[in-house]
């Protein structure tokens, strides 16, 4: 298949996938399977680290107001020259007054420092379909059920006794920002089981509503997600990790393959965020915990045939 489809196909399948809690990692690993694309190639891994980039960098973008109201920074009449440096500084003193700056960044370090500790086992595991199917298949049952506990509680809305304490992302609590941090490891050592997922039903678990655990899933990702991909992606242009592949090495036709991917991941998953935002707000979640359920099934159906 010619490159420029395959990265664009790909790049599709990133936006789709990456902020839905359906495992982006599980789909381009089988993806890149069934298009027959050598899974040991350098070349090929870094393009899933761009194009994962691609996706995460929408979500600035989208939610560019929301983080500029939540760190108190007031553009006027700054100059382009300046107001970067002034996002700066109230994004450093937000870290001191901003409850949801403040808890976006416990989250994230919560889930970094065991994640990274871990790396060795999150590598070992990286490419096993059984565990992606497996992952698949759980998350969908525990979603499922999560949503289905919580779905009379978000049709009453906030009145008084209800199982649902947090209707806003700003009403959240230290404790919640933990949990959601913690269960969001699951998804770093268990590809398949949805970075999305995992803090959505966390934070369902532990009374948000389904809006403010799904806005804190995209707002913690923001952060983890570029670590990772960042540390990753540093490792394999500077030679190291599995299967390296240095800048020199990439050729003109290579770098249009990456640009590629890069923008069709970033406009497929910038549609795909507004897109979820008001669904779930009116449906939930239980039809991606179907397709889930599904989807791991038939991926441990293909484990047991090429055993």
């Amino acid at each position: 298949m010619n490159d420029y489809l395959l990265a664009l196909i790909l790049g599709i399948v990133e936006g789709l996938t990456e902020f839905l809690p359906v495992s982006s990692t599980a789909h381009l690993r089988l993806s890149e399977a069934l298009l027959h694309i050598g899974l040991s190639d350098g070349y090929w891994k870094m393009f899933s680290i761009v194009i994962q980039l691609g996706a995460i960098l929408c979500l600035p973008v989208y939610f560019w107001g929301r983080i500029m109201k939540f760190i108190g920074y007031q553009r006027g009449k700054d100059s382009i020259f300046i107001a970067p440096f002034k996002i700066l500084l109230c994004l450093i003193r937000s870290l001191f007054w901003s409850r949801p700056v403040q808890y976006t960044m416990i989250a994230f370090v919560v889930t970094a420092i065991p994640s990274f500790l871990l790396t060795k086992v999150i590598g070992k595991h990286l490419e096993s379909i059984v565990i992606m199917g497996w992952s698949l298949l759980i998350g969908g049952v525990v979603m499922w059920i999560v949503d289905a506990m919580r779905a009379k509680a978000e049709a009453a809305g906030p009145v008084p006794g209800s199982s649902i304490h947090t209707w806003k992302m700003e009403e959240m609590n230290l404790g919640q920002s933990i949990w959601i941090g913690l269960c969001q490891i699951f998804s770093a050592v268990f590809p398949g089981t949805s970075r999305s997922m995992s803090t959505i039903a966390a934070g369902q678990i532990a009374a948000m509503s389904r809006a403010a655990a799904l806005e804190f899933s995209f707002f913690v990702s923001m952060p983890t997600m570029a670590a990772a991909t960042l540390y990753t992606l540093y490792k394999s242009l500077r030679g190291k990790g599995e299967n390296p592949i240095g800048v020199a090495q990439i050729d003109a036709h290579g770098w249009i393959v990456l640009a590629i991917g890069f923008v069709v991941s970033f406009i497929v998953a910038y549609a795909s965020v507004a897109w979820f935002m008001a669904y779930v707000r009116k449906r939930g979640f239980a039809p991606f915990a179907v397709y889930r359920i599904i989807v791991g099934v038939l991926v441990l159906v293909y484990a047991a045939k090429l055993a």
